[in-house]
């Protein structure tokens, strides 16, 4: 299994490689894989891990987190509305904000349950419509709204850039959107492209595959 710490620490040791002006949190991306997989990057101390469905989330993550109250758990997939008092109870950072109905869920939720989650607006970058997102020119309204009516403490932005050759494009763009907002934290950047993002000022970047292997 020290394969999986291998990879962890070569990729961290590519990102310190371009002297980033700050912190990057390397997202383990643990969906599919069972917690007795991952097992050994938790025992290496490593505090950040991603998940994509709040069901699966709560089954292996539910007791590790008891046991052990620094790990940080990122629902980083689309979260549907429904789901949102689960995932409000298990997480503490949710990537994917991206309409107004979950942001209203989720504030109503973290006031219940007496938690102060932290926040990525998802943008639609390329204006898919496969895509979830808000798009561009809805992103300070938005944004406002969030934190000034329903008090979400909204850390930054994040993308799943489209399929083509323009990622840097993308990253450059909401590198700069997330600074006309004055935020601080940016989600952008999978196994493919991390160092990409890291270099257009990305500061949460969600690697699965590079670390865990692929999956069945």
């Amino acid at each position: 299994m020290n394969t999986i710490i291998d990879r962890f620490e070569k990729i961290k040791s590519k990102i310190s490689s371009l002297k980033p002006s700050k912190t990057v949190n390397i997202i383990a991306v643990s969906k599919t894989f069972p917690l007795e997989y991952i097992q050994p990057l938790i025992d290496h101390g490593h505090l950040h891990f991603g998940e994509n469905k709040v069901q699966e989330a709560m089954s292996k993550w539910t007791e590790q987190k008891k046991i052990n109250q620094e790990l940080k758990l990122h629902m980083i997939g689309k979260l549907q509305t429904n789901k949102a008092k689960d995932a409000v109870k298990l997480f503490d950072y949710i990537h994917s904000v991206d309409n107004q109905k979950l942001a209203d869920n989720l504030s109503k939720h973290q006031k219940s349950l007496n938690k102060d989650l932290k926040y990525f607006i998802q943008i639609n970058i390329g204006n898919e419509i496969q895509k979830s997102g808000i798009p561009v020119n809805e992103l300070e309204g938005f944004y406002n709204y969030c934190i000034n009516e329903i008090n979400l403490n909204i850390k930054g932005l994040m993308i799943i850039p489209p399929n083509d050759e323009n990622t840097d494009k993308y990253f450059k763009t909401l590198n700069e959107l997330n600074k006309s907002l004055s935020l601080e934290n940016l989600s952008m950047g999978m196994s493919a492209d991390y160092l990409d993002a890291v270099r257009h000022g990305s500061n949460f970047v969600r690697v699965g595959s590079s670390i865990f292997g692929s999956r069945s």
